[in-house]
């Protein structure tokens, strides 16, 4: 194909679009609804990672010294934590600081213990927080082999739900977002054989003046990929302002630092717009294209 009949396929592929404005609008409104859909469980997919990541990165696993342990044997273990690539974060806490977490935890309770010798009972512990909570057993059988401590614990079925609920949520954004694609490329690719059909008599008078196939598929394409683009932008605006207002009502009462804090309205923004841009661009073109693909087969 030339370039004046590249250049000229990509003219007529934007007339299609005003020639025909009520298949136009059916496809928009078509493909809009189905990016609608997917830019939704875009943002919530996102969330659900954002706090299962969250979550994961919190697991119970507490560093218990020894009783009898030094200072330097302390600061030892803290510089192995501090050097530990799997550990995002470790807080210490002294013998007081245990004994006066007790204390609050057992609320009115709490003078059985105004007695109680912390420094001979209480050891120095260690927090842990992991990039990854299926590390964690990796991570405690090396800590544990430091000196100076006496039992690393975790809780092993905590464990194994975060993981398993992390690689559910991954599995099935990737699953969902292939069906969600497929149906919306089934869709649109029936919405566009409607013109096609309807040109049909058209396309086969060119196919016997000698117009290549690709020279009459590319205006469909066209045509496809620019309802597309323009579809995708409108279901991001759409999708955008109704998760801007969820976000404000359901954060007003929520701290931004907590686990279960959304992600901001920026955050999401931009990464959906690309993600939906791709999408609208690959359904229109690749279903018009799939379309076109009967009728110029005379």
């Amino acid at each position: 194909m030339t370039a004046r009949a590249f250049f000229n396929s990509i003219r007529e592929g934007f007339r299609g679009i005003i020639r025909h404005p009520l298949v136009t609008m059916a496809s928009i409104t078509t493909i809009m609804m189905m990016l609608i859909i997917m830019g939704a469980f875009y943002m919530f997919s996102v969330n659900a990672r954002l706090i299962t990541t969250k979550l994961a990165q919190r697991p119970p696993i507490e560093v218990y010294m020894n009783l009898q342990c030094t200072e330097e044997e302390r600061n030892q273990v803290a510089q192995n934590l501090a050097n530990n690539p799997d550990i995002i974060e470790f807080t210490a806490a002294s013998p007081l600081q245990n004994y006066e977490e007790f204390k609050s935890n057992l609320g009115t309770s709490s003078s059985i213990l105004d007695d109680f010798d912390y420094n001979m009972y209480l050891p120095y512990t260690f927090s842990l927080r992991l990039s990854d909570p299926s590390l964690a057993d990796k991570v405690c059988a090396e800590v544990a082999t430091y000196t100076g401590v006496a039992k690393v614990a975790q809780e092993s079925n905590v464990m194994s739900f975060l993981t398993r609920a992390s690689r559910i949520v991954n599995i099935t954004t990737a699953v969902s977002f292939i069906v969600l694609f497929i149906i919306a490329l089934f869709i649109i690719s029936n919405m566009v054989r409607i013109s096609v059909y309807s040109r049909a008599n058209e396309i086969e008078i060119m196919k016997f003046v000698g117009a290549t196939n690709n020279y009459i598929r590319l205006p469909y394409i066209t045509e496809g990929a620019i309802v597309g683009l323009f579809s995708a932008i409108c279901s991001w605006a759409i999708t955008t302002l109704v998760y801007h207002q969820v976000y404000d009502k359901a954060m007003s009462s929520i701290d931004p630092g907590s686990f279960y804090a959304l992600a901001t309205t920026r955050s999401l923004m931009w990464h959906e717009l690309v993600i939906l841009l791709l999408m609208g661009l690959i359904i229109g073109a690749v279903g018009s294209g799939i379309s076109v693909r009967k009728y110029i087969k005379v």
